[in-house]
């Protein structure tokens, strides 16, 4: 079975903006191809999850998405990182009712590991939401790491609050 690194995208992989949809937005976060390659080398495969609910509010078609996200996994294989695959939910509750997928729940996750043959309890989730970290451990993650770059948040369930990626390489060192 594999062992995988979960990311979630906006706030993660990227700076947060609204509604991201558009490539010229789009701005990689400080670090994450250094942490997917740090990641890569101990084994792990790669994993995005992400809730597009822009998709359902209609802010941006599932096309869009599709188009940012094949750009988005380019600019990584150009830094020879393999993103395994993208899962995403497009729903919103109060547009298409609830669902499994939408994070906090953890639909995405128990099918990345069925489809990628994924051992949930080795793998990791780095979210930038509580949403993320619940989503984690309620699939059977053991390792969950809360990215807050502004430092504001003090409580979690996550393993650690981390506001650089560096402070994974320290806390596994």
């Amino acid at each position: 079975m594999n062992k995988a690194l979960f990311l979630d995208r906006d706030g993660v992989i990227n700076v947060e903006k609204d509604y991201l949809y558009k490539i010229k937005d789009f701005e990689f976060i400080d670090g994450i191809f250094d942490l997917c390659r740090y990641y890569q080398k101990l084994g792990f495969i790669i994993v995005v999850i992400t809730n597009q609910s822009g998709i359902a509010r209609d802010y941006y078609t599932q096309s869009d998405f599709e188009v940012l996200t094949s750009w988005m996994l380019d600019e990584f294989l150009k830094k020879n990182i393999l993103i395994s695959k993208v899962y995403y939910c497009p729903h919103h509750p109060e547009i298409s009712g609830e669902c499994s997928c939408r994070k906090p729940k953890s639909g995405m996750l128990l099918d990345a590991k069925i489809d990628l043959d994924i051992d949930l309890t080795k793998s990791i989730i780095i979210g930038d939401k509580e949403s993320d970290i619940e989503a984690g451990l309620s699939a059977g993650l053991q390792f969950t790491y809360l990215f807050d770059e502004s430092k504001s948040i003090s409580v979690s369930k996550a393993n650690k609050i981390i506001s650089n990626f560096k402070d994974i390489y320290d806390a596994n060192s």
